[in-house]
């Protein structure tokens, strides 16, 4: 496991070297329930998307797209999705005056500036917000109705119309759903998906009492893909205590104790 930092927050690198997991599927779609990604703030698009380049990164989107400004809560932000080595999905994401927070907006810092969020597909947003919101306590802190050709340029998916909630805790990332209202086929979570397997991606929120979190997560039927609480004091994780569970989609988040 390697633990990265970018500005404010931290994306962590997990490796199985035995078992080995299966590779994300070649044929994945942006629609699909399995998708997620992690949004970094960009000072300037251009310059950014020049670096991506001379990576040779591997484009989801056809080129960065600017949303179009009859859309009041995303108008004007330009947003780009490529590929990681194992093909994992991420964006940059550049942020015009008076949208995002004030730290993305600082003239002197560097170009990459840190992880606004994580997107996931939801199926239905009503049930992930009985999830994130209701059970985990989470706020909802905006929406949106995104569609139109940039939205389609920018998903790879012909005719996207997706509904965007943005969800915050007091601090640090937040998370994002994205129901594609149109198309509707997107495929569902596997349901043999390990945590080996390179589609699994764990979104961590911290939590004082995590005995306290798993019996509220038990009352709402959340599936645990952990035993229970998992104690975790000999490992140098920066918790203590841990569990996993999965949310209405498959997607699975880490309710992690600090230490």
């Amino acid at each position: 496991m390697v633990r990265l930092r970018l500005g404010d927050e931290e994306l962590e690198l997990t490796e199985y070297l035995t078992p080995r997991g299966q590779p994300v599927p070649a044929d994945s779609r942006s629609e699909d329930r399995w998708f997620q990604h992690v949004a970094v703030i960009v000072r300037d698009m251009d310059s950014a998307y020049a670096v991506l380049r001379r990576f040779h990164v591997e484009h989801a989107s056809s080129e960065p797209q600017r949303l179009p400004d009859w859309n009041p809560n995303a108008g004007g932000i330009r947003a780009f999705y490529f590929k990681d080595p194992d093909r994992h999905t991420l964006e940059i994401l550049w942020f015009p005056p008076g949208k995002g927070a004030a730290k993305w907006h600082r003239a002197d810092g560097p170009l990459f500036l840190g992880i606004d969020h994580t997107a996931i597909v939801s199926g239905d947003t009503e049930a992930s917000l009985a999830f994130y919101r209701d059970v985990l306590g989470l706020r909802v802190a905006g929406e949106s109705e995104n569609y139109g050709p940039e939205q389609e340029r920018l998903n790879a998916v012909f005719g996207a119309h997706l509904r965007i909630t943005a969800l915050r805790a007091p601090q640090g990332p937040g998370i994002e759903l994205l129901e594609y209202l149109a198309p509707r086929d997107g495929r569902p979570y596997p349901p043999d998906a390990r945590a080996n397997d390179l589609l699994h991606w764990e979104t961590t929120i911290a939590a004082p009492d995590a005995g306290a979190a798993e019996r509220a997560l038990r009352a709402a039927h959340a599936p645990l893909v952990s035993s229970g609480v998992i104690a975790l004091d000999s490992l140098p994780l920066g918790f203590a205590r841990a569990l996993l569970v999965r949310d209405p989609d498959g997607h699975v988040v880490r309710i992690a104790q600090p230490r």
